[in-house]
């Protein structure tokens, strides 16, 4: 009988602890070994420490994505917000800061951009928020395999987690495996930020010496969720 490992992939989750909740119960009935976050932790949900004593309860595996370093190092006094949009971004970030406190917001700053692990069958993920090129430019799932391609870089791995674009997909490039896992907190087709979104996506990644296997799946959250 073939050692299996099940990864529990995960990203955006945005501060949203009833979706984590949600994706976590779903998982847990079908088991999981570990847990990959792939970046966006906090912000700029409702519950941005509770979403981080969890995963960190958990031991999960994370690495740093755009609101996380902008939570830890964006100097505000010199931002100048274009909208009211941009106005009330600012304003959530200085709260979620406030709630999480200095000694969050320097892990948030050390959280490496990337994570490497060799898996069963002698291949290597790479776990990181946007792509191999730039971690916070993400592989988006209406590129075409060139502007992909473009992303991989010198040295990718063989499967890469990641997240960032909030649309989940499994794609081959170059011999490269792209997953990206979506949005627990923000997937697209609920009814806005604020405002309740419909579904959480979370993505399994069972790997063994015969391959990885990658099931995708999007978790209800209901109306008010």
């Amino acid at each position: 009988m073939l050692r299996c490992v099940r990864l529990l992939c995960l990203s955006d989750i945005h501060g949203r602890a009833d979706a984590l909740s949600a994706v976590l119960a779903v998982a847990e009935r079908r088991g999981y070994s570990k847990i990959l976050v792939a970046g966006d932790l906090c912000f700029p949900g409702p519950d941005p420490l509770e979403t981080w004593r969890r995963l960190t309860q958990m031991q999960a595996i994370l690495v740093q994505g755009t609101g996380d370093r902008a939570l830890a190092t964006l100097d505000i006094s010199k931002v100048v917000p274009k909208s009211p949009y941009e106005r009330s971004r600012l304003e959530r970030l200085s709260e979620v800061r406030t709630e999480l406190g200095q000694l969050i917001l320097a892990r948030l700053g050390r959280l490496p951009t990337t994570h490497r692990m060799n898996l069963e069958d002698g291949s290597e993920l790479l776990l990181v928020h946007g792509s191999p090129v730039d971690p916070f430019e993400p592989f988006c799932h209406d590129m075409t395999d060139e502007e992909m391609a473009a992303l991989l870089g010198d040295d990718p791995a063989d499967v890469i987690v990641c997240g960032g674009s909030h649309v989940p997909f499994d794609r081959m490039v170059q011999g490269v495996r792209i997953v990206n896992v979506g949005s627990v907190g923000e997937a697209p087709g609920g009814e806005g930020a604020g405002q309740g979104f419909s579904h959480a996506d979370v993505t399994l990644l069972e790997t063994s010496i015969a391959g990885v296997e990658v099931e995708q799946i999007a978790v209800p959250l209901g109306k008010a969720a």
